[in-house]
């Protein structure tokens, strides 16, 4: 007993007949993935109200959405709304938003699969909600799958026509007499919005050709593509040989006038983040510069050293502007942002009576600039601590930064294992502890904990980063392990430099 049989059988209410259609229709889900770029699945509808994934196919050009298989769970009518409406009401839906059983976001169009006017299972396919993806990321087939496409395609006119509605591209099937002999809907609308007035069913193709050839930027042996742009649409127009009596080849158009749209709007911005976060640098670098001359103009211990962390604050801000004006959006890797703090601290807190090494560890990810600004200033105070305070009458030290990514939360760790202080006492009369207590609380949205004692201090902050979480989720269970691979960054003493301390 097959897999299909089995859980129809199990789950749903299918007769031995409807169960046949099922397995029938899932011959069809690796070519129509294949063809698409997109995840495929026949969803059927089980007893308890909820759909029940009996079949899929993913991709084989292009990444899946999902890592593991889910033929066997559940589709919940509130995660894929496309599928409980299409169950209701019997008709088509095109671009709903849904989330998957791995909780991603996908967009999803979905057709039933009916037996006579009984609706026995539902059509879905599936792409990703990032689905603007880059050119390295285009179907490139091999001849095995060109081949098993070509001959799907050349089965889904005649045998089941409402599979093209399933296609989110301009279908078009040509005879070999050169006489389109099949369009589908979104064909029909494509040429309507370029102008043609007739319908093109039954125009020889050479009066309906949108480019002088179908391709010639990419070819292998039965298909070609090409991008060219009609009018003011861009258009993606794949030429497929088909093996068949009936129809010489297929066209397959699609508009990605929006894609191309977004992607110049994303380089014009991008342009202008990258300017407007420089100028910001400039600026904040120049106001350094005059505190650093101030500095030097007075004789007071005490004034320079208020100038020198005010001095620090404000690069600490201008480090992050630096990295956003390299990268061009507004987010940065928070482990450069770190290192730039570091470097700083190191750089204008120097006594070389002590010998102090600052290590990094943990995981490195984006955050949006707001998050970094204050992580950056938060990070910078609390070295300024370490290094003013905790070794004082010692010839060495250690501080170690330890970063640690959760879904919803990420914290940070700053640790020394200097003489420690009397947090209680202390806390709230130094401007440096009251600074990040203010940004933990009311910028950062998190928690700050500060643990001292004769063998070092330890502080520790949370905050919400940009993963997406439920809302029931419990911030105490959130944070991960951060040994990732790829992710993990660690300095040992040597690289991370040598820092001194204050007398």
């Amino acid at each position: 007993m097959n897999v299909i049989w089995s859980l129809c059988r199990k789950y749903t209410d299918l007769s031995d007949e409807e169960i046949r259609i099922i397995e029938h229709m899932s011959e069809t889900l690796q070519p129509l993935a294949n063809l698409e770029g997109a995840d495929i699945f026949i969803d059927c509808p089980g007893r308890d109200g909820n759909a029940i994934v009996v079949a899929e196919a993913k991709p084989e050009c292009v990444p899946s959405s999902y890592k593991n298989t889910v033929v066997g769970l559940l589709a919940k009518p509130e995660n894929e709304p496309a599928v409980a409406r299409t169950f209701r009401l019997g008709v088509g839906t095109k671009q709903m938003k849904a989330v998957t059983q791995e909780n991603g976001s996908t967009i999803q169009s979905v057709e039933p699969i009916r037996n006579g006017s009984h609706i026995i299972g539902v059509l879905i396919l599936e792409k990703r909600v990032d689905e603007q993806r880059q050119v390295s990321e285009r179907i490139h087939f091999s001849q095995q799958s060109f081949e098993t496409i070509a001959h799907a395609l050349a089965q889904m006119v005649p045998e089941n026509n409402w599979l093209t509605e399933c296609i989110d591209e301009a279908l078009l099937m040509v005879d070999r007499s050169g006489i389109v002999t099949f369009r589908n809907s979104l064909a029909q609308d494509l040429y309507r919005r370029l102008g043609y007035i007739e319908d093109i069913l039954g125009q020889p193709y050479e009066n309906v050709r949108l480019v002088e050839q179908d391709g010639n930027s990419e070819e292998c042996s039965g298909y070609s593509y090409v991008e060219t742009t009609v009018s003011n649409l861009v258009l993606d127009i794949k030429h497929i040989q088909l093996n068949s009596a009936g129809a010489a080849f297929a066209v397959i158009i699609q508009d990605v006038t929006w894609r191309r749209e977004q992607e110049q709007a994303l380089i014009l911005k991008s342009v202008a983040i990258k300017e407007i976060h420089h100028r910001v640098k400039n600026n904040l670098q120049t106001i350094a510069s005059l505190l650093r001359l101030q500095t030097r103009r007075t004789d007071s211990e005490e004034t320079r050293q208020v100038l020198g962390e005010s001095m620090n604050r404000i690069l600490s801000i201008a480090s992050t502007h630096e990295l956003l004006a390299q990268s061009g959006v507004d987010e940065v890797m928070l482990g450069e942002v770190i290192l730039n703090i570091k470097n700083n601290t190191m750089r204008y807190f120097s006594n070389p009576k002590c010998y102090v090494t600052i290590a990094m560890e943990g995981g490195d990810f984006q955050v949006d600039s707001d998050i970094a600004t204050s992580v950056a200033i938060i990070i910078n105070e609390l070295l300024q601590n370490s290094l003013k305070y905790a070794f004082q009458d010692r010839s060495s030290g250690e501080i170690r930064i330890v970063v640690e990514q959760g879904k919803l939360y990420s914290s940070i760790q700053v640790s020394d294992n200097g003489g420690g202080f009397d947090v209680a006492n202390t806390e709230g009369n130094r401007l440096g502890l009251s600074i990040v207590q203010t940004l933990v609380k009311d910028k950062l949205r998190g928690n700050l904990e500060i643990e001292s004692g004769p063998e070092g201090t330890c502080a520790r902050f949370d905050f919400k980063n940009q993963i997406i979480g439920t809302t029931d989720e419990r911030r105490s269970s959130d944070t991960e392990g951060f040994s990732v691979p790829g992710l993990r960054f660690a300095l040992n003493s040597q690289e991370a430099g040598e820092a001194s301390c204050m007398k």
